[in-house]
């Protein structure tokens, strides 16, 4: 994650108590441990209270929530932990995500809600093929969406201290959530807090979450308009540009000079991802260069891309435009982003 964490001296204190529970350690240890839990969540709750979260909301989460040491064992062994890693192949990947049983999955639950989605992308011009493809990515069509209590995990990870100032305000989001009227039995989600069928985070929901059938209740763990109303919401926050594709495969000559094409600069944030991408370029500029499309399809001339090659020379390539940098808001990876946008059109 790219935020920054910053701790006091007393957070700094209590992240390095001792936080994973075995059956080896003592009662006394535990109950220590369990102590200094409950004194950070004294902490989180003066800053919750100075946010403008209800004492009465306060009084009735902070009692029950409980430390989760699974959750931080998850945390733990994430890949982002080991960021100088080798880059794998895409292909692999691909063929994992973009199966046969999530295209006509996506398929399936296209034609289900299909009034739905031609209403949404009506007012948002975000495909209704796009909406499909997150929503199976992040719950395979809403069959997963977790079921951890998300104030009790959000407060087990901002606890242990690795990212609590993401984790941190993650919770006191939650607190939020509650606090305007989103019933607490509907908190749940993965064990790194996100939430319901496009797995927002509780900041992302306050933000984003979007009302898609009138009822006044932005229900993204069991209403599909809402969710897909949401997800539409958060692509069109992050500039989506109506009537413009994600990006196409490309066939790229051998010869291509790639050290002329090279990116220069440095994003500030996902620095690996960005770099992974070329100089931008308009479509004529590429057609120059001997690239073509692999299934026919190719952008207006004056409009710009960058070229990805996730697998190498020799492979198929991607012409990326704007509405690629889209996916990658929702979900900064190369691998992800990619997988999306060809399960949409695998779906379409």
């Amino acid at each position: 994650m790219r935020q920054k964490i910053i701790l006091s001296a007393f957070c700094g204190l209590l992240a390095t108590t001792a936080l994973v529970f075995t059956p080896s350690m003592s009662v006394n240890a535990q109950s220590n441990s369990q102590e200094t839990f409950q004194q950070y969540l004294s902490t989180v709750k003066a800053k919750a209270t100075a946010q403008g979260v209800k004492q009465s909301t306060l009084n009735r989460i902070i009692p029950n929530i409980r430390y989760n040491d699974r959750v931080v064992r998850l945390d733990r062994s994430q890949p982002e932990t080991k960021p100088n890693r080798p880059i794998p192949n895409f292909e692999p990947y691909r063929r994992r995500h973009v199966d046969a049983a999530r295209i006509n999955g996506g398929k399936r639950k296209k034609a289900q809600i299909n009034s739905i989605l031609q209403r949404i992308e009506n007012q948002t011009g975000v495909p209704k093929e796009m909406m499909i493809a997150i929503y199976g990515h992040e719950t395979n069509y809403g069959s997963y969406t977790g079921n951890f209590n998300a104030p009790s995990a959000l407060a087990s990870l901002a606890y242990e201290g690795r990212r609590r100032k993401l984790f941190e305000a993650e919770l006191i989001a939650v607190m939020k959530m509650i606090d305007m009227g989103v019933p607490q039995a509907n908190i749940t989600g993965s064990w790194a807090g996100a939430l319901g069928k496009p797995q927002f985070l509780p900041s992302v929901y306050l933000r984003l979450a979007k009302d898609g059938d009138g009822d006044g209740y932005a229900d993204i763990w069991n209403n599909e308009a809402d969710a897909m109303a949401s997800i539409a919401n958060y692509f069109v926050n992050s500039g989506w540009r109506r009537g413009q594709e994600w990006g196409f495969a490309v066939n790229v000559p051998n010869t291509l000079n790639r050290a002329a094409i090279k990116n220069k600069t440095t994003s500030p944030r996902c620095k690996r991802v960005f770099a992974r991408h070329s100089q931008w370029k308009t479509m004529k500029e590429w057609r120059a260069l001997g690239l073509s499309p692999r299934r026919g399809f190719w952008a207006p001339d004056d409009q710009m891309a960058v070229l990805l090659e996730p697998d190498g020379v020799g492979k198929p390539g991607y012409l990326l435009l704007s509405n690629y940098r889209v996916i990658l808001d929702y979900n900064c990876s190369n691998f992800y982003a990619l997988s999306v946008g060809l399960l949409a059109d695998a779906v379409k």
